[in-house]
């Protein structure tokens, strides 16, 4: 045998392997190389006693459901089966800000897809994550905020019978946007069914839409003409509505750019001019309604003909 090749052998043999992982390897990224096969071991470090553990498996689980790629297939063929979410919710009371961060993201992302949401609900997370929102530090609160206004949307029952509308009303007013966004949307959510209109309409919380009709952020804009179409369909909606001045900061948003303010705006309108007294002080605007009948997108076409017919309608 040649010497070079008795010596490269040789060399090889007398090779030690270090234990220790490359200085570029991320270790809380080394679970989501293994896929599917990784969520029953993700499950079980969620609830193990070490804190560095937890912290790792709470963000490869955050990466996990964060890469539009492996998202969908995470959510329903992992995350729902291996029962990853029970074991997500039993850290809403951990200590450390980090890990409880890094788990309210995780939820939010699991709550974005339907089948997510419905587990939330029916694992009964609403009313806790409900509890958490007067106690938890802002970044946080803006993330159970989301989570919630996307379990309402699946079913708003849960939230509303946890005091859920007072809640989301002592957000409405919060200096952040974020805060304000994802309350305004989980209100407009929970304003869906019966129980939520008359609850909106119990606390006391037009004033505050109608302020928030005049916000600079369009999804607090919208969140907010929403809710108030949603209530005032029914009569003391329509009423406290009116009482609240909400039809000029409406009128303002019918000239909006944003398909959903304008589109929601007009809702707003046609459902409060069911009542009379509403009807006559609208009568003068027709003008600037007919302006929306020429709109490119048919969605606010549809809302300013809807507008206008109920408005010009006599008895």
């Amino acid at each position: 045998m040649p010497r070079v090749c008795k010596a490269v052998i040789k060399s090889m043999a007398s090779t030690r392997i270090s234990e220790q992982l490359p200085p570029h390897i991320d270790l809380t990224q080394a679970p989501v190389a293994f896929g599917n096969r990784a969520l029953p071991r993700l499950s079980l470090e969620l609830q193990d006693p070490q804190l560095c553990i937890r912290q790792r498996a709470l963000a490869a689980l955050c990466d996990l459901v964060h890469d539009p790629k492996r998202a969908y297939e995470a959510i329903h063929k992992a995350f729902l089966t291996w029962d990853v979410v029970a074991p997500l919710s039993d850290l809403l009371d951990e200590p450390v800000d980090a890990c409880r961060k890094n788990m309210h993201r995780a939820l939010k992302m699991v709550a974005e897809f339907p089948a997510g949401a419905v587990c939330m609900v029916t694992l009964g997370l609403v009313p806790r994550l409900v509890l958490k929102l007067p106690v938890e530090q802002e970044e946080i609160r803006a993330l159970i905020l989301a989570t919630l206004s996307y379990c309402v949307r699946v079913d708003a029952l849960p939230a509303l019978a946890s005091n859920g509308v007072p809640m989301l009303r002592n957000q409405l007013s919060h200096p952040s946007p974020d805060i304000r966004r994802a309350a305004a949307s989980a209100m407009l959510g929970i304003s869906v069914p019966s129980e939520g209109k008359h609850k909106v309409c119990e606390e006391g919380v037009f004033p505050v839409l109608v302020k928030l009709l005049s916000d600079c952020d369009p999804g607090v804009t919208a969140s907010a003409a929403g809710t108030i179409m949603n209530t005032a369909i029914i009569t003391k909606g329509k009423y406290q509505a009116l009482k609240a001045g909400a039809i000029p900061p409406l009128l303002e948003l019918v000239g909006s750019e944003d398909r959903a303010v304008c589109a929601n705006a007009l809702r707003a309108l046609t459902a409060l001019a069911e009542a009379p007294c509403a009807r006559e002080q609208l009568l003068e605007h027709l003008p600037l309604l007919k302006t929306r009948l020429n709109h490119p997108a048919s969605i606010i076409c549809r809302a300013a003909a809807t507008a206008i017919r109920v408005i010009s309608w006599t008895p």
